[in-house]
């Protein structure tokens, strides 16, 4: 789940050597696409070995994996979606600031993220796609632009499944591609990582995720700099279809030359209602916590697995 700030493709970057050490890797096994993470934790008891099938017991149907999806919220999903599975997640968001005598409002849509399982159910390809609309009303009139931003590419790939307290582990290798409207795109590729983490507290009931971040980003002067970004938030079932979340997130911007440029910190939350077991639809709103943070946001979108 996601939120994306108007304009600027959210690239990030943490070092997983650290929580990955000592890992072993997996290996592949069946002819379901293998194992569903890459390494596995190595701290804990081994489990029990799995008594050998019976050959003339009728074959047990694996059960689907719940819809996960990276929206509504900042962080992104600690899971991929599993080999052969394609998942469109879609939205719109409205923003609201006002600075002085000038009051903006930017549109984001249609936050468009094609997730593609393929070769493995650790393996994710991403594709994203938004368009914005930022009007800015001031004592001498109203102006503003409106346009695609770069286009997004992107690789997920699932670490380790969650062991007792260690977290479930997957890492997003992404970049921009230059293609967007000139208000609008960076004029170079983008290249970032994201680290994302969670737990299951409450098998059902409760769950707390997390992401650490940095992304190449450029300033109003065109000078790159790196900004830092960290997300926490906590998962709710409601009911057997809907959903809630509350997250705090911030980015932290280090090496900026253009005046204005700060650390902005964010408090969010929303709803998830899943129609199927494969269509779901959401709605969020946050506000700014600090003065060089946008007003408030609102927004709705849904997500659909094939």
């Amino acid at each position: 789940m996601r939120l994306r700030r108007p304009a600027v493709w959210i690239l990030l970057f943490s070092s997983a050597a650290g929580g990955c050490a000592g890992l072993p890797q997996r290996e592949v096994a069946g002819d379901s696409g293998g194992a569903k993470t890459l390494l596995a934790w190595s701290a804990g008891r081994a489990p029990e070995p799995k008594p050998p099938a019976d050959p003339d017991a009728p074959p047990v149907q694996e059960k689907e994996e719940p819809l996960t999806t990276d929206r509504p919220d900042f962080t992104e999903a600690s899971s991929t979606v599993g080999r052969g599975r394609v998942q469109l997640e879609a939205g719109y968001t409205f923003t609201r600031d006002r600075s002085g005598d000038a009051t903006s409002r930017s549109h984001s849509y249609p936050e468009a993220l094609l997730r593609v399982g393929a070769v493995a159910d650790w393996l994710e390809f991403r594709l994203g796609q938004n368009f914005g609309h930022a009007p800015v009303d001031s004592p001498n009139g109203v102006f503003g632009t409106g346009g695609a931003e770069d286009l997004y590419l992107g690789v997920k790939l699932g670490l380790t499944e969650q062991k007792q307290v260690l977290p479930e582990v997957a890492l997003i290798l992404q970049t921009t591609v230059p293609t967007g409207h000139r208000d609008f795109t960076s004029s170079k590729l983008q290249p970032g990582f994201n680290l994302l983490y969670g737990w299951d507290v409450i098998e059902d009931r409760l769950s707390f995720a997390g992401s650490s971040q940095a992304n190449r980003a450029l300033d109003a002067t065109g000078h790159g700099y790196v900004e830092l970004a960290q997300s926490l938030t906590a998962g709710y079932t409601l009911t057997e279809r809907l959903g809630a979340y509350t997250e705090w997130f911030a980015f932290f911007p280090t090496g900026a030359l253009a005046p204005g440029v700060g650390p902005q910190q964010y408090l969010d939350g929303g709803f998830t209602f899943r129609l199927t077991p494969n269509v779901q639809f959401d709605v969020r709103a946050g506000v700014g916590l600090n003065r060089q943070s946008d007003d408030y946001f609102a927004g709705t979108g849904f997500a659909i697995r094939y």
